[in-house]
């Protein structure tokens, strides 16, 4: 078996590598991760899916751009719509599995994740360090507060921007600006492949974060580092990229996909 000359692949850090999912449009990114997460059981049949204007949020893209991708997710059988004051868009009872073949640019991308995911865990295991020796007060009550929010939040939506202000401020705690920048970089690549995932699932996750911020406040810069490697380094199994080889469409019995134990 030969070995992977990885000096052979150009760095995220350094912007030399450009993702296969550049070449997919803003509608179609949003179809491949809606029908990704119920090919993989991350959305159940039946499942409401949040509103527009907060799916756009969480996806990083327009509220026009998920509109047009509800229609066309619709037309193929994987979402439904009804309308009125109880209405929304659901997953279909009995939705229709590999019907969007932008999918593909999503599996060719799967080294450029690993990659990603390894350079974050240096990243944030490294500012977790820093930021156990500078955190202020503030900054931990912020961080509280985006644990609070993701305890309440009711969908994945809502979880996702109190989490991306949870490392972000973590981040921000360690004080070095130049790498809080490559970091914002790696984490802004790492989100654009990220999928929609069961809330149970999701809470469990924030029982890491809520760890991290404790090591954090106790100022120990060693505990910290290893919790934030822990849990960024899982995202090797939690993401599409790991999911993908522990059989579609199962949960375990916490409701979260089988085969992980770590969330965002």
């Amino acid at each position: 078996m030969t070995e992977r000359d990885d000096s052979a692949v150009p760095s995220v850090l350094t912007g030399g590598a450009v993702g296969a999912i550049r070449r997919t449009s803003a509608v179609d990114t949003v179809r491949v991760r809606i029908s990704l997460a119920v090919d993989l059981g991350l959305l159940a049949p039946g499942e409401r899916l949040p509103n527009p204007r907060e799916t756009a949020a969480a996806l990083g893209v327009g509220e026009i751009t998920v509109r047009r991708a509800f229609s066309s997710l619709e037309r193929e059988g994987v979402v439904r719509r009804a309308p009125g004051r109880t209405g929304g868009t659901f997953v279909s009872d009995e939705p229709r599995r590999g019907t969007v073949a932008e999918v593909t640019a999503y599996h060719e991308d799967s080294e450029r994740v690993h990659r990603l995911i390894e350079e974050r865990t240096v990243l944030e295991t490294g500012l977790a360090h820093l930021a156990a020796q500078r955190a202020t007060p503030e900054a931990l009550a912020a961080m509280d507060s985006c644990t609070a929010e993701m305890d309440e939040a009711g969908t994945w939506a809502e979880f996702h921007a109190a989490d991306e202000r949870f490392h972000f401020t973590l981040a921000n705690c360690a004080g070095t600006t130049a790498a809080l920048g490559m970091y914002r970089r790696v984490v802004k690549e790492l989100y654009s492949y990220f999928l929609p995932y069961p809330m149970d699932y999701l809470r469990k996750s924030n029982d890491e974060h809520k760890h991290i911020r404790a090591a954090l406040g106790a100022r120990d810069a060693s505990l910290a580092a290893d919790l934030a490697c822990a849990h960024v380094t899982e995202l090797h199994r939690s993401m599409y990229v790991g999911l993908a080889g522990h059989g579609h469409g199962q949960r375990d019995g916490r409701g979260g996909p089988r085969g992980t134990e770590a969330g965002e």
